[in-house]
């Protein structure tokens, strides 16, 4: 009797969630930082050209070749635009910062005795910056500082923008002129922070390649890793045993002598 027929299996590939290496700067940040240093290079640009057309202080005037847009209708299409991409790629990026705790890991928390110790080796020149992945006192409270000057400049700018529309909020500031001394101030602050930004790069340049590359690998969330499933190797089907044949009787031995 034959033995019944077995159907091989074959491997299949299953998505099996591991905790794989992750990158310093993961791939949807760099490309918010990225979009985001667009956009305010646009808004910067743009918006001195607006300010060159009402100026706030006599003795200031930025040049033309600094500027966006030839005149300050323009500047102000250019603005728009700008500040659309600054203010959707900024919910994008706060929205990641926090849903991925990123923040909370890199930022805080913020200790006065840390403050004082980064402080003294800056002033010492004695400042490293070996761990990329780790922030010292002051760029905590600078990221968090031109986080929060992000936000007010935005506010300030609708209040600009639509001051009917907003009238409430712009109350809050005192007056329309106020609002606009405010708003440059951020961007000063702002501007200032870049040139800190950039200059640390260049003396880090390893923090700027890690923006481009993603840096090094830390420890980083779960990864979906394909690899194949394990499948247990069938069980062979053992024959039936048949029963044996039945020994020949030695032959008859004569009965008569």
């Amino acid at each position: 009797m034959s033995a019944p027929a077995v159907k091989s299996l074959k491997p299949e590939i299953a998505l099996k969630r591991a905790w794989g290496p992750a990158r310093l700067h993961p791939l949807p940040l760099r490309i918010m930082h990225w979009i985001n240093a667009a956009a305010i290079v646009i808004m910067i640009g743009s918006g001195w050209r607006i300010y060159n057309d009402d100026v706030l202080f006599g003795w200031l005037q930025f040049p033309d070749v600094l500027v966006i847009g030839k005149w300050a209708q323009y500047g102000l299409q250019w603005h728009f635009f700008g500040m659309w991409i600054f203010v959707l790629n900024g919910i994008a990026y706060l929205g990641y910062g926090i849903a991925t705790g990123r923040f909370r890991r890199k930022l805080f928390p913020i200790r006065l005795r840390e403050i004082f110790a980064t402080v003294g080796d800056a002033l010492r020149f004695r400042l490293t910056h070996e761990d990329l992945a780790v922030y010292n006192a002051v760029q905590k409270i600078l990221y968090l500082g031109v986080i929060l000057v992000g936000i007010l400049i935005v506010i300030t700018g609708l209040c600009l923008w639509k001051p009917v529309q907003f009238s409430e909020l712009a109350s809050l500031f005192g007056g329309f002129q106020i609002i606009r001394l405010i708003h440059f101030l951020c961007m000063s602050a702002i501007v200032a922070f870049i040139v800190v930004h950039v200059t640390l790069a260049l003396v880090v340049p390893q923090s700027f390649v890690a923006m481009i590359t993603g840096g090094p690998n830390v420890n980083g969330g779960p990864a979906l890793v394909a690899e194949p499933a394990r499948v247990a190797a069938p069980t062979p089907v053992a024959e039936p045993t048949r029963p044996a044949a039945p020994t020949p009787d030695s032959s008859p031995s004569d009965s008569s002598q």
